[in-house]
């Protein structure tokens, strides 16, 4: 009886928290037809007790099985990319589509409970951006991928100069103002949540993260070997785009160091080698590219 006394009275505060919003929901899909319909259910659930303005956006990303079909039965309104173009391809034609300010992003997959949705968006309304952050529940991911994620939120962490607990997590609610401009910078494929954080974060804007659970996936996963690769081309684009003076200048000094050392060897043995003066112009080098990448990322990056 108290329980549901408390579940109650939460869920009367949270419609007095979330009065006056609407939200649009964006679910990316690829082939996926085992969880969908159980997703869009689940969302529903957690957004009807609100009682305020909700769409569910389902993107087909060229599925090979019936989550279009399965979709389109729910009632939700059904797009597509016809062939396979990507997880962020399909997000960026969700969030082009939907209607409302505000628009949650969550995975068809099962692993993201939607019941934190309305607290998430209750939570935006004095942010950009609120990101589910999994924590602990990241014992669900495989360990192979483990130490590459671990790489990558380090990273990033060091060129946001601020701590980002989870840097890709695919549950998050945003002001979609805040994100178009940003959309031409984001890329078609896994690496768009990872982007959409560092763009955030790196421009100024207002991003919290918020603890949730996280559920082991329905299906098979679509990561392929290939994407250590895809890997290796995203450290250099964050390294170029977002905030390059703070991998160019440390990797710049390093250099000017070490040419300093061996120039006062060289001095000591009366022989100036062609090692020093390397180090020397590739230090200079170095800076001059962070200076162009800096230039282009303020000019990508301004409000």
């Amino acid at each position: 009886m108290k329980d549901r006394e408390a579940d109650t009275a939460e869920l009367k505060t949270l419609v007095s928290e979330v009065e006056g919003m609407s939200l649009s929901i964006v679910i990316p899909a690829y082939n996926e037809e085992g969880a969908v319909r159980e997703t869009i259910e689940h969302v529903r659930e957690a957004m009807d007790p609100l009682g305020v303005p909700y769409e569910i956006i389902v993107v087909d990303d060229g599925s090979e099985d019936q989550t279009m079909e399965i979709a389109r039965q729910t009632g939700v309104i059904v797009d597509s990319n016809q062939v396979n173009t990507g997880y962020g391809a399909s997000l960026k034609r969700g969030v082009k589509r939907a209607q409302y300010e505000y628009v949650a992003i969550i995975d068809a997959d099962g692993t993201y409970p939607p019941h934190y949705l309305p607290g998430m968006l209750a939570m935006c309304r004095d942010q950009d951006m609120v990101v589910g952050d999994r924590g602990a529940a990241m014992k669900n991911v495989p360990w192979v991928r483990k130490p590459a994620k671990w790489v990558l939120n380090t990273f990033a962490s060091f060129l946001a100069e601020r701590k980002l607990n989870d840097l890709n997590s695919g549950l998050r609610v945003f002001r979609k103002s805040e994100l178009v401009p940003f959309i031409p910078l984001l890329p078609q494929k896994f690496s768009f949540t990872t982007t959409i954080t560092l763009c955030m974060s790196c421009n100024g804007k207002r991003m919290i993260y918020t603890p949730i659970e996280y559920g082991k996936r329905v299906g098979k996963s679509k990561i392929r070997p290939v994407d250590f690769i895809n890997f290796l081309i995203l450290v250099l684009r964050m390294t170029v785009l977002f905030n390059p003076l703070r991998v160019f200048i440390p990797l710049g000094l390093a250099l000017m160091t070490l040419g300093a050392v061996k120039f006062v060897y060289d001095i000591w043995m009366d022989n100036l080698s062609e090692t020093t003066i390397f180090a020397f112009l590739s230090a200079l080098i170095i800076w001059s590219l962070g200076l162009i990448a800096d230039m282009i990322s303020r000019l990508h990056l301004r409000p």
